[in-house]
């Protein structure tokens, strides 16, 4: 299949289009590199089926006119968005333009020339769970942060397409996802920032009481899920979690990856306001229509992303 992916040089952007790439399509990635880096995919460029990385913004509606009018897509995997929570709080109008209407250009193509939409939405969107059961599709929402808050808006948009215009759409909410190619800085993510602190021989700092919880689940899990998504007709119109099943503390986590209490600090929290208590999956759904279940524990995980820190950062 001809297939667009855009954020195709993020972090689980790259793992998808491995995996795309694998499966023998032809695929064409959009990112403008404000999260993403050229350098994740390098290795991909003399894959046969990798045919162009353009430099562009989603917004650009020229850009996406004479990419959709050359191309013949059949599926659109749309990942590129502004990720960052605490950036969305305090830039509120860049994460709104970049997630919901960047999103609203990507639709209308997409409805113009018929081609089926993975849209990658979050599990931040989600109220705290409450129980061991975990967070089912029908759980609340609760917008915590204007990231969130677009997110749903995006979602809500991207859904009507699929009723009101009979578009193939699917809205994907991935549960806090890990692992190699994963930025180590301010703007990555739990897991990376606590390993590469190990590795420097730095403190891990937990924002607030560290009591709460995440759902780990590993990168290449999530970009098999996320493909998956696109493949198939029974998840049409539906929004799918996927997550390891499993939530761990943040004060857990620190002391697993580190295994030192004294390496472990406390220090205020930036945001409290957009901090979710416990999140937990439920992910019963995509096992059910998807055949999809996650394969990578959390040990393993984090010894693969510990491997891939120490060879890329510190040798």
């Amino acid at each position: 299949m001809n297939i667009l992916l855009t954020g195709g040089a993020g972090f689980i952007g790259r793992w998808v289009a491995k995996r795309l790439l694998e499966d023998g399509h032809q695929v064409w990635i959009v990112d403008d590199f404000s999260n993403g880096r050229r350098e994740n995919v390098h290795e991909f460029e003399q894959h046969p089926g990798f045919q162009e990385l353009i430099a562009g913004d989603i917004k650009d509606e020229n850009l996406l006119t004479q990419l959709f009018d050359a191309h013949h897509f059949d599926i659109c995997y749309h990942l590129g968005a502004s990720i960052n929570v605490q950036d969305s709080i305090d830039d509120p109008r860049t994460t709104f333009n970049n997630d919901t209407v960047g999103t609203f250009y990507m639709m209308e193509q997409c409805r113009k020339h018929q081609v089926k939409v993975v849209f990658m939405s979050t599990c931040m969107v989600y109220d705290r769970c409450t129980d061991d059961t975990g967070i089912t599709e029908l759980h609340p929402t609760k917008p915590a942060s204007p990231y969130a808050g677009a997110k749903i808006a995006a979602e809500n948009m991207v859904l009507s397409y699929y009723y009101a215009y009979n578009l193939p759409v699917v809205v994907i909410r991935p549960f806090n996802t890990y692992g190699p190619f994963q930025k180590t800085g301010g703007e990555g993510g739990v897991v990376a920032i606590f390993v590469r602190n190990k590795l420097a021989g730095k403190d891990l700092q937990i924002y607030g009481e560290g009591t709460q919880t995440r759902d780990l689940l590993y990168v290449e899990d999530c970009a098999r899920f996320v493909v998956e998504a696109g493949y198939s007709d029974r998840v049409n119109g539906q929004i799918v979690n996927a997550g390891l099943g499993r939530d761990i503390s943040v004060n857990e986590l620190a002391r697993l990856v580190v295994g030192d209490e004294n390496r472990i600090k406390h220090v205020e929290h930036i945001h409290p306001q957009s901090e979710i208590q416990k999140l937990l999956c439920n992910y019963s759904k995509a096992k059910e229509l998807l055949d999809w279940e996650p394969s990578v524990s959390l040990e393993e995980g984090i010894k693969l992303t510990e491997e891939w820190i120490r060879t890329s950062y510190l040798m």
